[in-house]
């Protein structure tokens, strides 16, 4: 019977809780897709940093403050014109020396057409333009009647150069735009600031029919993604937690082994966090060369990392990170390198481990072949002393 058992030792008919260490190294599936194996090394953690999980900054390259405030359909306008003295055309003989000779007209909508009326100087175009733009045109309309005008525009409802701040804030809204220019944050605060934990708030900035989406922490500690917002522009604010998966030689929930989904509970955390956890790698179990990572890489990634994409189809490729703990620069790695939501953690199980499993397992045969007999020669020592 020991000799049937040594020779079915393999470890298939052992229970495991993944792949063996030596299985993925050899990048051998039985089903599935390939997969590229990559070792944690400084370059490879120094080429993940340059891909974070988005950048609006780099959607949005355009680092100038929006222009000014332009007047579109609808927004109501004042307009005040000033003479140099009575006498002229809007400042009555009779009016003589007074301060301020200047007459505000009532205030009107920019029309369907995109004009306002103003006496004298006939319709002017104000949709798409500045008040110092239409300023000038009346000027030029009403020059040579007037008594040198002067003409000041001014918006007084604007419905038309709006900001829409929407989902997880306080107060979602159609905000104006402030004519000194406003950040992603300035409006998300104007809107009652988030109505959930930023660790686990996603925003995405949608312009002109392109969309960036950032981790709300990313605005905060790289100010280079809190950029300008221009009138028009979309912001929407969602809630979700970013998680990853721990499987294999981890002690998980206080057990040995097991598998679970855990939150980052923070904007970003590293593999070194992660694995704490987790709960940390059984010392009795885990194999500490075989802590892998496995996740879906941008193709031009995997190609910086040397990965050969021909045999891949797609924008994105498999790929399987691994760590040596051996190695005590690894934890140094393990804390530069940075988790992605829906990551899978792996931990695999040290070669003794299935050797322990299968004497286990042998041990539980022989004793129970060995109850059979002690059980059967019981039964005929008590048959015998009946007989007696």
């Amino acid at each position: 019977m020991l000799g049937i058992l040594l020779s079915s030792a393999g470890c298939a008919i052992m229970p495991m809780s993944g792949p063996e260490d030596h299985v993925i190294k050899s990048q051998v599936t039985r089903s599935g897709p390939d997969y590229e194996l990559v070792k944690l090394t400084p370059t490879v953690v120094d080429i993940l940093k340059e891909y974070g999980p988005g950048a609006i900054a780099g959607s949005f390259p355009d680092r100038r403050p929006p222009a000014g405030i332009r007047f579109g359909i609808g927004d109501t306008v004042a307009v005040s014109i000033f003479e140099a003295a009575a006498g002229g055309l809007f400042i009555p003989a009779e009016a003589g020396v007074r301060p301020g000779n200047f007459v505000a007209l009532p205030n009107q909508n920019v029309d369907l057409n995109g004009y306002i009326s103003v006496p004298y100087a006939g319709t002017v175009k104000a949709n798409g333009r500045t008040p110092v733009e239409i300023q000038q045109d009346i000027v030029k309309a009403i020059g040579n009647r007037a008594i040198e005008p002067q003409v000041v525009v001014s918006l007084i409802t604007q419905n038309t150069s709006l900001v829409s701040v929407l989902g997880e804030v306080r107060s979602p809204a159609r905000l104006t735009a402030n004519a000194a220019g406003e950040r992603i944050l300035d409006l998300i605060a104007r809107a009652g600031g988030l109505s959930g934990p930023g660790w686990e708030s996603w925003v995405t900035l949608e312009r002109g029919g392109k969309k960036a989406t950032v981790p709300f922490g990313a605005l905060v500690y790289q100010p280079a993604n809190n950029i300008w917002i221009h009138p028009g522009d979309t912001i929407y604010v969602y809630r979700e937690p970013q998680v990853f998966l721990a499987f294999g030689a981890f002690t998980v929930g206080g057990n040995f082994g097991g598998q679970a989904q855990f939150p980052f509970d923070m904007w970003k955390i590293n593999m070194a966090q992660a694995m704490a956890k987790a709960g940390g790698l059984i010392d009795a179990q885990a194999e500490p060369a075989g802590v892998y990572v496995y996740r879906r890489e941008p193709r031009e990634l995997a190609e910086r990392l040397g990965v050969d994409c021909s045999k891949y189809v797609g924008p994105l490729v498999p790929v399987v990170y691994n760590a040596d703990f051996r190695d005590p620069a690894a934890f140094f790695l393990a804390s530069n390198f940075e988790m992605r939501d829906k990551d899978v953690l792996f931990a695999a199980n040290a070669a003794t481990v299935d050797t322990a499993k299968f004497l286990q397992f042998t041990r539980l045969v022989i004793g129970t072949a060995n109850d059979t007999i002690v059980t059967a020669n019981n039964a005929q020592i008590l048959k015998i002393s009946t007989r007696q």
